[in-house]
């Protein structure tokens, strides 16, 4: 299963979720003239446009090799990332802030509350599901790593945002449930607002660990660490090779490159030595198939 495959099923989970979600919140927005459906609504639409953001990088990331572009587009999808951590911090965290803001200083009683009840209700249980699909596929790729682990040292940036933006959901949910319980309880517009501050908060958290997270892979990272190892005892133990002096990856979206300096067991033959660093290459692709560049420098010395 590749991590591709992975990342598009899961992306198409949360545009699915959200898309519904952004047409109830809207319409329970302008029903309720709650503040925080205002911001709720506001962030669903939001992460629509974020996933298909994130379509149009995996798209962009397939495309072919170029003379420009010759170590091809991998890397777009971060790019497209990072752009949606952007939009997660204006259109989602700073707008709500706005909105609370405005309510606290202008405050209003929502019409007809329980209606945005019913619609947060519905809205938390699609989301819950978005990110359990998004899970499963990361747990096909996330071994014996705890969750926040793998966000820490995974190379799928598509992944984090879809699960960073379920994430903020849920939560930013959960508080916009709390705010409009309060409002109908209280008959004060006031929790109203404060809800909508919060959801703010918590979309501003979000957007800026992803992106501070995407960021590091737009400016190069290497394989994860586990990549890294397994590819240097492969090469370790492989019988052309004699010891390997250094190591270095960089990881291009769902493509690696690999540049390798080793000194090879000792032959007399120019040939035989071109013959085995061949050898070690081919290898290498048919075992790591993530593996798509090998600069392969043989030498006596580090």
């Amino acid at each position: 299963m590749s991590h591709a495959n992975s990342s598009l099923r899961a992306i198409i989970y949360a545009l699915m979720a959200n898309l519904g979600i952004a047409a109830a919140k809207g319409l329970a927005a302008w029903y309720t003239g709650s503040s925080a459906m205002i911001a709720e609504a506001i962030h669903s639409a939001a992460d629509t446009a974020n996933q298909i953001l994130l379509l149009l990088g995996l798209r962009e990331a397939q495309l072919p090799v170029s003379i420009e572009h010759p170590l091809g587009h991998g890397k777009a999808i971060y790019f497209w990332s990072f752009i949606v951590a952007i939009m997660l911090f204006s259109m989602g965290g700073m707008f709500a802030m706005y909105e609370g803001l405005h309510k606290l200083l202008y405050p209003k009683m929502p019409q007809s509350p329980w209606v945005a009840m019913v619609v947060l209700v519905v809205s938390m249980l699609l989301e819950i599901s978005s990110l359990r699909g998004a899970l499963a596929e990361i747990r096909k790729v996330q071994g014996k790593r705890s969750l926040t682990k793998w966000f820490k040292v995974s190379r799928q940036s598509e992944l984090i945002v879809v699960v960073g933006e379920d994430i903020a959901a849920i939560v930013g949910l959960s508080l916009a449930m709390v705010a409009v319980l309060a409002t109908i309880l209280t008959a004060n517009p006031l929790f109203d607002a404060l809800g909508t501050i919060a959801i703010g908060f918590v979309l501003l958290l979000v957007a800026v660990a992803v992106g501070i997270e995407v960021k590091s892979l737009l400016i190069g990272e290497s394989a994860e660490p586990e990549t890294k190892a397994s590819l240097l005892d492969f090469l370790s133990g492989r019988p052309e090779v004699d010891h390997v002096y250094n190591l270095i990856t960089l990881q291009l979206g769902s493509d690696l490159m690999i540049a390798v300096k080793v000194r090879m067991h000792e032959d007399a033959s120019a040939a035989k030595l071109l013959a085995d660093i061949n050898n070690v290459e081919a290898a290498l692709k048919a075992r790591f198939p993530m593996v798509r560049w090998i600069f392969f420098e043989p030498d006596v010395s580090d």
